[in-house]
């Protein structure tokens, strides 16, 4: 097929000798097959920020840090240098998730360049070498559909143990192949120990997962993996390998009522004090 223009700098620099065909288009990217000397790759090519259907959104960008200085003053204000500056750090994002879950063992795909706003990639494949089909194009059996929910709920633990949430994560963003689920899409992922809506992201993402799941294994709703997870990473206490139980019992203080009413008591004697006070002094 004719090369999109965005690719054209990585064939001219040696990176993608050939453009195969496109393989998909989505809310923030279309991606391509390409050939990179004896290999098959895949090129995400970013769409511009006017043309993307999935918009930044502080509660993605926070806690995100800019170590260029007059980088991140120009995207304070929104100037054109600014606005490029964090066109170029939202695509980053996914590049260094990519490569830093890549090394915490979690099932990504390889990352290989990443050039001009152009991520080369693994491509996924499925048994036959084809591309790998989303999870959502899939119609699982219950012990399968159990199977993949626990593999992708211990993605979810590794990711985290790498301080990184997906944000995003849903059955569209799943990929399956010969040996089971892949999790693509990250430009979105938040910095766990950063980000104020990190709980928040958390939980949605496991709860996305289960409620996909629950339609071939409706138990799964009965567990609450998410709070357990978040509960163990604040407690310092989860790891990669964690054993977990999908229960989750929120542990409420009791309410020392003696307490409470010698506090009561002390604010209306306080009271009674101010307004013998007011009282004399008026005389």
């Amino acid at each position: 097929m004719k090369t999109p223009k965005r690719i054209e700098p990585l064939i001219q620099d040696g990176l993608v000798d050939e453009v195969i065909r496109q393989l998909t288009s989505g809310k923030e990217a279309t991606v391509y097959v390409v050939r990179c000397k004896e290999e098959i790759r895949c090129a995400k090519v970013y769409k511009e920020a006017n043309k993307r259907s999935f918009r930044q959104s502080v509660d993605y960008t926070e806690g995100r840090k800019v170590k260029n200085s007059r980088r991140a003053r120009a995207m304070e204000k929104g100037t054109r240098y600014g606005r490029k500056s964090q066109e170029e750090a939202w695509q980053n994002a996914e590049v260094d998730a990519l490569y830093r879950l890549a090394a915490a063992g979690v099932r990504v795909p390889k990352p290989y360049n990443f050039h001009e706003g152009v991520l080369v990639m693994e491509l996924v494949t499925d048994n036959a070498g084809n591309a790998a089909p989303r999870l959502n194009d899939l119609v699982l059996k219950a012990e399968l559909s159990r199977e993949y929910h626990h593999t992708l709920i211990m993605q979810v633990v590794r990711m985290l143990c790498a301080g990184i949430i997906h944000g995003d994560l849903s059955e569209y963003n799943v990929l399956v192949d010969s040996t089971g689920p892949v999790i693509i899409d990250l430009p979105q992922a938040i910095n766990a120990a950063a980000n104020n809506q990190a709980c928040k992201m958390l939980l949605r993402d496991v709860n996305n997962l289960t409620t996909y799941f629950s339609r071939f294994a409706p138990e799964l709703l009965t567990k609450n993996y998410g709070m357990e997870i978040w509960s163990l990473y604040q407690n310092n206490q989860l790891y990669p390998e964690s054993v977990l139980t999908g229960c989750f019992e929120r542990i409420e203080n009791p309410i020392d009522m003696n307490s409470v009413m010698r506090e009561i008591n002390d604010t209306l004697k306080e009271e009674e004090a101010r307004q013998l006070y007011r009282s004399l002094r008026s005389k």
